[in-house]
């Protein structure tokens, strides 16, 4: 048979149309890659896939079956989520969020499921997890295998944040505007604050990468609270916990952050991005809520002297100025500013129209409250605690802080309190024989923390503790700070905004406290949820310390079996009058 030869014209055209059919569909691919791997789109297509596989393990009827089993006793088990929930955090779904307003980035603040909607398992480690390097090796690497994600590594190696080097993720210590290291930098503003000698304790850094800054602080005894959103890095914050280093998940978007009034010492932010001047004011309004009278506020980065931007740095200028900031210095594109103390000079014209605070309003007050439009007044809190006032650290941990004479009697029950931990962390060592002062001990939580005496308890131990005061008991968390420790709001009926995995031990008092309503004695949630939450908090191998009553012991034993925990159960000090009991568990490493 002979060839059917078409004419060149129509065989050049088909072919054209088969190129260009290939052409596009690649050009389609690539454009796809980009999107998924480059912008928040491919993390909510992620993230829409782990929640209908989470769905999965969160049926209503079927979650109350298994409380009601676990609580009566009955042999249960607690599933395991699915793999790809690893870094599971339910209160920052990106999912979820990225369908809510952009305005003020709401969308990338907390917003919780209901609790029938929260997947009654356990977080699994990822395939490889070992455990963490030991404080304080882990502060310049940690293993690959625990968060194996490059995006940071790639994107920011060649300014000083991380690389990949063998197993192990490797941090020189740099960041966007210190590429050559955080000792230089710190040394740097050294030479206009007081970066040395006690007089600065308490540190914010906002926006804070792999928090390399607020590292290295710590060689300053200054304890830096870094934090920083979940956002398309997706794991910086869950890098600095792995590396040993204070940080928390938060965004500063349409509400106060969970910190008390006049907390920091000093507030730092290299290239964080926050729009300081934008809505009125509204976030360095913020930032002067919760920075100590005498304490100073740094920026480095946009807009401080950056091309293009001079706008805002003329704004920011003058929002300093209408609130009386002292200039310290501008270097490069550093600017450092002192608060005054007592009241700002407000009211005074400005172009913000920026006015005082009422006097009904409590600027301690944090806990899912609005940002304000005012600037909250020094006034409004007793006692002597600006910086330069306030006792140098470490005289400061145990003096009675100026905030606590509010309370009736604090002094001396503050002081009672102080002598109690310090006999009860002595016995937590030398009779149950926890792990607390060795290397297998560096992030640690107190869930209920008071006045922050257990953390207080500490001091000698190369640890950080995480205080958390719970949003609906009486209002403690300035007292934590003013004593140079730091910590946070939060309510225990929702999950907690960090990472799974964060710490190596979790202490709790009074653990019912933290599920019941204060004034009618009901119960808000439910007691297998929270310790499923300290299960995904909790390191595999990592321990939890419970204090209660001898009858809430016994539930608790009954959960820890659920969460395939290894539970033991202890007496309390013999120098205690109370009619306590003492849960040690130990969490397993165990594998899908």
């Amino acid at each position: 048979m002979g060839h059917l030869n078409l004419p060149t014209s129509k065989r050049n055209s088909r072919q054209w149309r088969l190129l260009d059919l290939i052409s596009a569909v690649f050009f389609g691919l690539v454009f796809l890659f980009f999107v998924l791997v480059f912008t928040p789109l491919g993390d909510s297509l992620a993230a829409s896939g782990r929640q209908t596989l989470l769905r999965s393990t969160s049926d209503p009827q079927q979650r109350h079956r298994i409380i009601a089993v676990i609580e009566a006793g009955q042999q249960q088990t607690i599933e395991a989520c699915p793999a790809d929930s690893v870094d599971h955090m339910p209160c920052e779904d990106p999912r979820l969020n990225s369908q809510l307003s952009r305005e003020m980035n709401y969308y990338r603040e907390r917003h919780c499921p209901r609790p029938e909607d929260t997947p009654l398992c356990l977080i699994p480690p990822p395939e490889g997890y070992r455990i963490p390097v030991q404080w304080p090796e882990s502060l310049h690497k940690i293993w690959y295998s625990n968060m194996p994600y490059n995006k940071i590594a790639d994107r920011k190696g060649h300014q000083g944040w991380m690389k990949i080097e063998g197993p192990h993720f490797i941090f020189p210590g740099g960041g966007t505007m210190f590429p050559d290291g955080a000792v230089q930098y710190i040394e740097k503003l050294g030479q206009y604050i007081p970066i040395s000698g006690g007089v600065l304790r308490t540190a914010l850094d906002m926006g804070c990468g792999v928090a390399s800054f607020g590292g290295y602080l710590l060689a300053k005894d200054i304890l830096t609270m870094s934090f920083a959103p979940r956002d398309s890095h997706k794991a910086q914050i869950q890098f600095a916990l792995e590396r040993g280093i204070p940080a928390f998940v938060a965004m500063l978007g349409t509400r106060r952050l969970p910190f008390p009034a006049y907390g920091f010492d000093l507030v730092h932010c290299s290239r964080c991005l926050i729009p300081f001047t934008a809505y009125n004011a509204t976030y360095f309004i913020e930032v002067d809520r919760l920075l100590r009278p005498g304490g100073y506020l740094v920026i480095s980065g946009p807009p401080v002297q950056w091309p293009k931007q001079d706008k805002e740095w003329s704004d920011l200028q003058a929002v300093a100025r209408a609130l009386c900031y002292e200039l310290i210095a501008v270097d490069g594109s550093t600017v450092i500013w002192k608060k005054p103390v007592g009241d700002s000079c407000l009211p005074n014209q400005n172009e913000f129209g920026l006015e005082l605070c009422d006097d009904s309003d409590d600027p301690s007050s944090a806990w899912y409250i609005k940002l304000k439009r005012c600037v909250s007044r020094s006034s409004a809190v007793k006692g002597e605690f600006s910086v330069g006032m306030i006792p140098k650290w470490p005289e400061r941990l145990n003096a009675a802080p100026p905030r606590a004479t509010r309370l009736k009697n604090v002094v001396d029950v503050f002081e009672a309190d102080t002598k109690r931990w310090l006999r009860r962390v002595a016995y937590y060592k030398n009779s149950l024989e926890l792990k607390l002062g060795t290397p297998a001990v560096r992030n640690v939580m107190d869930m209920n923390a008071l006045f922050g005496g257990f953390a207080a308890a500490l001091k000698s131990d190369s640890v950080w503790v995480m205080n958390v005061v719970p949003a609906r008991k009486p209002s403690t968390i300035d007292v934590i700070f003013d004593r140079g420790l730091i910590g946070v709001y939060h309510d225990w009926c929702e999950p907690f905004s960090t990472y799974p995995r964060s710490y190596d031990l979790i202490h709790v008092s009074s653990i019912e406290s933290l599920t019941k309503d204060q004034a009618s004695g009901r119960s808000r949630c439910n007691l297998v949820d929270l310790m499923v939450e300290i299960d995904r908090m909790l390191r595999p191998e990592g321990t939890v310390v419970v204090r209660d009553s001898p009858e809430v012991i016994d539930k608790v034993a009954r959960v820890a079996r659920a969460v395939r925990w290894i539970a033991s159960i202890h007496d309390k000090e013999p120098e205690s009058h109370s009619k306590e009991k003492i849960l040690v568990a130990t969490k397993t490493l165990w594998k899908l």
